[in-house]
Formats: C-alpha cells, structure tokens, sequence
C-alpha cells in the first residue's frame, strides 16, 4: 500500500466505485480522493459504506491538486460521459478528451501513475479487428461520437510519443452491481431482470447477417465489474504503459446470456425475437471480442467469474436484493 494519495475520477459509477470497493478491501481508505457528481441518488448508494478521504465534485478538482504535486501517488480516471448515443459533440469532446489530456498533462509533469478508460467502442464495427496494438489506432474508425471522443485520445497521447507512459484500458461490455442510476446506457443483464419477473419473456433482435449470426447468435464480449475492477487495479502496481484490452477474450451470445438471466432467476427460458430498427442496424456490431494476448503477456488470463456464474452473482446477490458492492 502507499501512503500517497490515488485519485479516482468517476468514482460514483459502474466501474469507479467497484475500485473504491475493491481498494478498500485491500487496506486503502484515506488516501482515495474521489472525484465525481452525485447528480442521481443511485450514484449517492453506490458510495455508502464506502471508505475515503475526501469526495470533490468535477469542476473542483484542478483547484485541489494544486499544491499538492508532490502527495499524488496516482490517477485512475473513469470519469466521462459514456452514453454511446450522445449527439454532442462539443460536450464530448469537453468531458472525454480534452479533460482527460489536461489531467494526463498533470500526472506526466509529476511523475504520476495516470490510468484511464478508453472503450471497446473505439473499435467500430469490428471490421479491423479488436487488437490493442498501437500501430492499429490509426486505422480505426468509431461508429459513433462517443468512440471517437474516446479515440482522439488516445491518437493524441500516442502522437506526443506519451501513450507507454500511461495506460489506457479499452474497456468492452462491463455488467454488473452499481449501474442502476445509469439508464438506457445500463447493462441489459440489468434491464432483462424486470421484464422477465413482468411478463416471463426476453425479445432479442433478429440478426441483421443472417448469413453469418442466427437470431440472438450476435456476439459481445462480456466481462463482470468485478473482474474488469480487479484487472484496473492491477496496473497499480503493474509498471507496464499504452493501451490495453480488458475483456475476457471469449465472446457470449445474446441466447446465452438470456438463457443465464433466465436460470438466474429460476424461470423457465423463453426468448422473442423482434426486428432490429434500421438506424440501429447501420452502427450495430454483430461480434466483439477482445484480443488479450498483450495484457496476459507474461502472466496468466483467469477470471472469478464466467458470464452464467457473473450473471447468477449479479442477479441473486444484488439485482434482487438491491445490493450494491
């Protein structure tokens, strides 16, 4: 453990107050300074009985770290926007890039761990494959402006020869506890729930490559919070720096999943498939799967959780108890 500070931007979401969870789990408490808006009283829950040292809201934290260069151990920076329908661009690229480059612009002027979150969604429709490689980001092209606030990035981090002395996570489909203030953007493991205990049915889409994906056969890489914090956490004191995957490596079936909410709950499986909307179709990727090989380089892939034993973990120990963690 160090005695320094870790900042934690984002701290009040999906995968920021599993960090929280999961570093006070290890001893860390008062040298977390949180950093996020509690603009939603789901996002106030995800923090009770959480341990820290200090909570600043968004727009306070370039004020607070000055002064305090030399007491900043590390930034682990999840804050953004990440509503993939955002039409925004100004505000995206306010929120997703330009904040993230001034405070990497910070952490690198005093020697500081910077850790931050990119996306799986920089990948587009996977034409181009799903390598964290860093002689591929040019050739990316995101479906949306989301992606491509995300992307700029990292394209700019690797223009200022900076990008191995940071680390960017691209993050793929991370479900689990604590995204319930969320909304539309919430994991559909967390939207299947309520509608399977109303009606006893889950309306997939019909594939759009009939060809190539039967209906609900669509791939995604899933990969449990719990899973995707503990890999976060890992590069605290993993020195290695640039882009890295975090998936399981494997994809799972809309069918698949369904079938483990379905059993979760203990009802019997029964599965509708509906038309997919046709501006969904023209942005709608069919597969995603991360290539984990970098990030596993010279240590094992394992995770706690497969998706049907994360899907039963996440419905039965905090869906239907409300229980965050």
């Amino acid at each position: 453990m160090t005695e320094k500070l870790i900042v934690i931007t984002g701290a009040a979401g999906l995968i920021g107050s599993g960090v929280v969870r999961y570093l006070n789990d290890l001893g860390y408490c008062q040298n977390l300074i949180l950093v996020d808006e509690l603009d939603h009283p789901d996002k106030i829950k995800n923090l009770q009985a959480k341990r820290y040292g200090q909570l600043l809201p968004i727009r306070s934290l370039f004020d607070w770290l000055q002064g305090r260069e030399t007491e900043i151990d590390a930034f682990i920076h999840l804050g953004a926007c990440s509503d993939t329908l955002e039409q925004n661009e100004d505000y995206l690229l306010e929120n997703n890039t330009r904040y993230t480059r001034r405070l990497a612009e910070y952490a690198l002027k005093y020697g500081q761990r910077f850790i931050y979150a990119s996306s799986a969604a920089t990948y587009g429709d996977g034409t181009r494959g799903f390598s964290d490689k860093h002689d591929l980001l040019e050739t990316l092209q995101p479906l949306n402006l989301y992606g491509k606030s995300k992307h700029l990035f990292d394209l700019w981090a690797k223009k200022e020869g900076v990008l191995d002395k940071l680390v960017g996570l691209k993050y793929f489909n991370v479900f689990g506890p604590n995204e319930a203030h969320k909304g539309r953007m919430a994991s559909m493991v967390f939207k299947m729930v309520p509608v399977i205990q109303k009606e006893g049915v889950i309306r997939l889409f019909k594939s759009s490559e009939p060809d190539k994906f039967a209906d609900g056969g669509q791939c995604r890489d899933f990969i449990y919070v719990k899973d995707a914090v503990r890999m976060t956490c890992e590069f605290l004191h993993d020195k290695r720096g640039g882009i890295f995957n975090i998936g399981m490596g494997s994809p799972t079936t809309w069918n698949q999943l369904a079938t483990a909410v379905f059993k979760a709950l203990n009802q019997p499986i029964h599965i509708e498939y509906i038309d997919m909307p046709a501006d969904l179709a023209r942005q709608y990727q069919n597969y995603t799967c991360a290539e984990m090989a970098k990030y596993s380089q010279d240590k094992e892939l394992s995770f706690r959780y497969d998706t049907e034993n994360a899907v039963k973990d996440y419905v039965q120990n905090h869906i239907l108890l409300d229980q965050r963690w």
